[in-house]
């Protein structure tokens, strides 16, 4: 009896840390050039070096903008002029380097460097743009959307 609870209580802390893990940040901005905007929660700010990105959070570059994002499992975005980009989805687990990635580039360009999700599963990632979905099968590519939609 004793046993099955202390399994039970194992459970529920891991349960507990993968939570706070995956409620935690996705990245963050390692570099912001011209006018970077950050919109989360209906709300915006001018993205800083240094700062959290979450799942969910869009960014929008202006026509001289350009913004570079390392995510938590050495991923690098790095979105030129007139871009939007929305992390959609970002789960990792620094012990296995397993998780999920899923990136919507809506307008713009958008230049990739995967990291360790992608290495042990490459299935893992993908990126969308208005008229396909990518999935990743190499370590650096770029994506170009054009003028795109903004929704």
């Amino acid at each position: 009896m004793i046993k099955a609870h202390r399994i039970g209580v194992c459970v529920l802390a891991l349960a507990a840390a993968a939570q706070v893990q995956a409620g935690g940040p996705a990245g963050t901005v390692k570099t912001v050039s011209g006018q970077v905007i950050v919109e989360r929660d209906k709300q915006k700010f001018p993205a800083t070096v240094g700062a959290p990105i979450e799942v969910s959070d869009t960014l929008r570059t202006g026509p001289d903008g350009a913004v570079g994002v390392t995510l938590h499992d050495s991923t690098l975005l790095s979105a030129g002029p007139r871009s939007t980009m929305v992390i959609d989805k970002f789960i990792y687990d620094s012990k296995t380097n397993e998780g999920r990635i899923s990136v919507g580039v809506r307008k713009g360009t958008l230049a990739v460097a995967t990291g360790k999700i992608a290495k042990r599963s490459p299935e893992s990632v993908d990126f969308h743009t208005p008229t396909s979905t990518l999935g990743v099968r190499g370590t650096e590519f770029v994506i170009d959307v054009g003028a795109g939609s903004d929704e």
